[in-house]
């Protein structure tokens, strides 16, 4: 069974945006499940609540690169507030679409800024809770069920 990729879709994980780490980051968030072979790991450099600079390592599939590439280039630049907003379904349209068994890389891409934004918050004594909404661990994989 063939898998249709849009162009930015192939775009993003044949020129990823964005990749490497951030040694003095202000958040960092981990998410993925080794199961299913996609990690997630994005790193935040905040100034004045604006998101100067975003990296991502992410070890997965193409469309898991794809994901981790457009999300961050969709909130650098922006303050936290808009970048906590970010949805997956934001970052598929973005992409001008994912095949379906592959929308779950589009939800760790949101996840993972989440996650980041909390490590942030916390680091700043600040319940991240209700500004970001319960973060899921993403220890579950649906593909393959």
């Amino acid at each position: 069974m063939a898998m249709e990729y849009s162009e930015k879709v192939m775009d993003h994980f044949m020129n990823p945006r964005n990749v490497g780490e951030i040694e003095d980051a202000d958040g960092v968030g981990e998410v993925g499940n080794a199961k299913c072979g996609d990690i997630m790991k994005m790193y935040l450099k905040i100034e004045d609540d604006i998101i100067t600079d975003v990296k991502f390592k992410t070890f997965g599939c193409g469309s898991a690169i794809a994901t981790s590439s457009m999300a961050t280039e969709m909130i650098k630049g922006k303050n936290i507030k808009e970048a906590a907003k970010l949805t997956n379904k934001a970052v598929v349209e973005a992409l001008e679409g994912l095949p379906k068994i592959k929308i779950h890389c589009s939800v760790l891409a949101e996840q993972a800024i989440k996650a980041a934004l909390a490590d942030y918050y916390k680091s700043k004594g600040i319940d991240p809770e209700p500004i970001l909404g319960k973060i899921p661990p993403a220890e579950s994989c649906h593909i393959h069920d």
